[in-house]
């Protein structure tokens, strides 16, 4: 489970499943890089885990922060602008508009992850949506 550091949206309590029964991976907006790729590919290369979930959620404050600085092209501090660099490509197919940019980035982090080598063939890759009002998690890709 690829999912967003959000406090509001720990995968153990969304799909209601206890300590232990997930292999979680968190950052902020479900970004990648190198370190988090590699630990999405631990779960089906070393524990045999055969599904990968991407999830995003409603109201993602990373997507409404990184969304903020690309429309006024401010520069966050310190590591920060790593994130919205991440996101640029979902602020650009989604006007700008939050909840289309959280499911854009849904879709480009499990096409990335579905192009992955060592994640090809081994594990399926969807991605889900979150909604915080009513609590259901919808399939995306």
């Amino acid at each position: 489970m690829l999912s967003c550091i959000d406090s509001r949206v720990p995968p153990e309590v969304v799909f209601d499943v206890g300590l232990g029964d997930l292999l979680v991976v968190r950052t902020a907006a479900h970004t990648l890089d190198s370190l988090v790729t590699a630990a999405v590919q631990y779960g089906p290369q070393d524990l045999r885990a055969s599904l990968v979930v991407v999830l995003g959620h409603q109201r993602c404050g990373a997507v409404t922060a990184a969304a903020r600085a690309l429309r006024r092209r401010l520069t966050l501090p310190g590591e920060l602008p790593a994130i919205v660099e991440a996101l640029e490509p979902a602020y650009a197919t989604s006007n700008g508009r939050v909840e289309p940019m959280v499911q854009a980035h849904i879709r480009r982090t499990v096409q990335r992850l579905r192009a992955d080598p060592l994640l090809y063939g081994s594990a399926t890759v969807i991605g889900a949506y979150y909604s915080l009002d009513t609590g259901l998690v919808s399939r995306v890709i």
